[in-house]
């Protein structure tokens, strides 16, 4: 489905300030989603499968080595942990969940653990299957898609005129072919990237339309959650209601991706997360980020189902996962292991069972840089000095989207 406005309609869309002015763009947002997904909703969980000391140097990551940040560190989960938390998601309420690592890349072992996981997931939960693993091949892809997983995740970040100031030691280039090649092995597309990173208005419009020539089933915003120690640490928090107001124009040129709102949405909406979600969302990255900590599962169900959609499990989550399958019916059944023995998710605490999503305050344990710090490969800051950081972008208010 081509874009519902042009590149002038979103820069035009992209200068308006007034509340009133943005609640009328979020009700034409509101009916395109309606549209095309009616009241069905996609609620996503993660679990931070391996953590810390990614050599890479995103800006806005904590976890990379060249932030001067506590960084948080874990080694790659068992596979039997990956299902632990993929079973809490469920319980939680989520419909799909998500393996994600740290890195260009895994080792062969760690990739094996990954897979493992996988079919464990598929095996024993109804979830559907994703995974973030950074750059891959056709052949690792299709692996993937062999053990269950259904789609990948891997971000561009952000506009490619502006993704030199992101990232040196990744190229826009090899995400875009690691894209290709998730495609190429029969899986769905997850792409979307992080607001507030410096960019300008007419760079987020860019973005958006990159991502439509893309055309990912999925699109995670982010929002910057500035982390101290990182390039963007200092970057103010971005203005609610310009929240709101890009993620209505993202809706118009992407009417057909799923989006869903992830990590910095609690730091930056506050009050305004159901608006947001009016704004054109089909579902959030329910409980907890890879280093932050979210909404309670509750609070994310209640702000759909205040909306009058639809946030109950699908019935036929592992065969064909809907309303998103764009590619067809998925192989392969899997049971609801949940639905066995609970009526209710209110039924969990009677039945003894505790519901605990990823926790990134109790299970990160992290690792002082101190001097250890390398400077960045560009020649860059690690972190912008006080007053010689990017000029916002020129509006009354910023906005940041942030993994």
């Amino acid at each position: 489905m081509p874009p519902l406005i042009t590149r002038e309609e979103a820069l035009q869309l992209g200068e308006l300030e007034a509340p009133a002015d943005i609640e009328a763009l979020v009700e034409r947002a509101w009916a395109a989603r309606l549209e095309t997904f009616g009241d069905s909703t996609d609620l996503c969980s993660l679990v931070n499968a391996k953590s810390g000391g990614c050599a890479e140097d995103c800006g806005f990551c904590a976890q990379s080595r060249f932030a001067e940040a506590e960084t948080p560190m874990h080694a790659m989960m068992e596979p039997e942990q990956i299902l632990e938390h993929a079973r809490a998601a469920e319980a939680a309420g989520a419909h799909r969940f998500c393996m994600v690592t740290q890195g260009q890349g895994l080792s062969k072992r760690d990739f094996e653990k990954i897979l493992e996981g996988a079919r464990l997931v598929s095996q024993h939960t109804n979830l559907k299957r994703c995974a973030s693993v950074g750059h891959m091949s056709v052949a690792r892809a299709k692996q993937l898609k062999d053990a269950g997983i259904q789609r990948v995740h891997h971000n561009v970040e952000t506009a490619e005129s502006y993704y030199p100031e992101v990232s040196t030691t990744v190229r826009y280039e090899g995400r875009l072919r690691t894209i290709d090649a998730v495609r190429e092995a029969g899986l769905e597309t997850c792409v979307g990237g992080i607001l507030n990173l410096g960019e300008s208005r007419e760079q987020r419009v860019e973005m958006a339309f990159q991502l439509a020539s893309i055309n990912p089933t999925s699109v995670p915003i982010n929002l910057l959650n500035p982390r101290p120690g990182t390039k963007f640490g200092d970057r103010d928090l971005m203005d609610p209601w310009e929240v709101v107001k890009w993620i209505a124009i993202f809706r118009l040129i992407l009417p057909e991706a799923l989006f869903r709102l992830c990590g910095g949405r609690t730091e930056n909406l506050g009050d305004l997360q159901q608006l947001a979600v009016k704004a054109g969302l089909n579902g959030v990255m329910m409980g907890n980020f890879l280093t932050t900590l979210g909404n309670t599962p509750s609070e994310d169900r209640a702000m759909f189902e205040n909306l009058g959609l639809n946030i109950a499990r699908h019935a036929d989550n592992g065969a064909n996962p809907r309303p998103d399958n764009r590619s067809g019916w998925l192989d392969g059944q899997t049971p609801d292991v949940i639905e066995e023995f609970l009526d209710t998710r209110a039924d969990a605490e009677n039945a003894g069972i505790e519901i605990q999503l990823w926790d990134p305050a109790s299970q990160l344990r992290y690792a002082k840089k101190g001097a250890k710090v390398p400077p960045r490969p560009d020649g860059a800051p690690n972190r912008w000095p006080q007053g010689t950081r990017p000029a916002e972008p020129a509006v009354t208010s910023g906005m940041p989207f942030g993994h």
